[in-house]
């Protein structure tokens, strides 16, 4: 039975870590994928004010090609027709710079649209890259490496000396008030307890 129930309690240790990293990585997926649809819904919102951009360069160049079309057939007008095409051809031009206005007007919110979105996504990325993703190595790294000394005695010798350092005072007394007096002495029963200790720390099975 007792054999039974250590496992379990075992388990139980470790659940509290593997949870917490579990709802951490699930929450920054979540904070990423929020921080997109943002970018993304600002970038549609801003591209909206382009649409007066694409009215004018479609009226613009609807008027040109009009202008242009009328003129060549007045060209065609023998002896006046120069003449008469001049002033179709220089309103043509006109069109024609009216639906330049309106392209630049659609480059001009393209651009904002792009530097505002991006500069959205600036922060969330920036504590997923910069500050996430660097303890998230760091975990794996010291985990990778406390899996690796936890099957050698020396292994667990520094293990225990670890947890000594860096875990709380009130958890390695619970081992032994006089636990590093214990581990000096290299008590079998401590230090297995204390390399427990810094594997459950990290989520890993002693």
């Amino acid at each position: 039975m007792c054999g039974t129930l250590i496992p379990v309690k075992i388990y139980a240790d470790r659940a509290p870590v593997a949870a917490r990293q579990l709802i951490t990585d699930l929450l920054v997926v979540a904070w990423v994928y929020f921080a997109i649809r943002a970018a993304m819904w600002l970038h549609d919102l801003v591209q909206k004010l382009a649409v007066p951009g694409q009215r004018l360069e479609g009226a613009g160049t609807g008027l040109a090609d009009g202008l242009s079309d009328v003129g060549s057939k007045i060209n065609r007008v023998p002896i006046v027709g120069d003449d008469l095409t001049a002033p179709f051809n220089g309103a043509a031009d006109a069109a024609r710079s009216l639906a330049g206005a309106g392209q630049q007007q659609q480059d001009v919110v393209n651009d904002l649209a792009l530097a505002l979105s991006l500069g959205l996504l600036v922060f969330p990325l920036g504590l997923v890259l910069f500050v996430w993703l660097p303890l998230r190595v760091r975990w794996m790294r010291r985990a990778g490496a406390a899996a690796t000394l936890r099957g050698a005695a020396a292994g667990r010798d520094l293990l225990a000396l670890r947890a000594l350092a860096t875990q709380p005072l009130t958890k390695l007394t619970r081992i032994d008030p006089d636990v590093a007096q214990s581990w000096r002495r290299g008590d079998e029963a401590t230090v297995a307890a204390l390399a427990a200790l810094e594997l459950k720390a990290l989520g890993l099975r002693p």
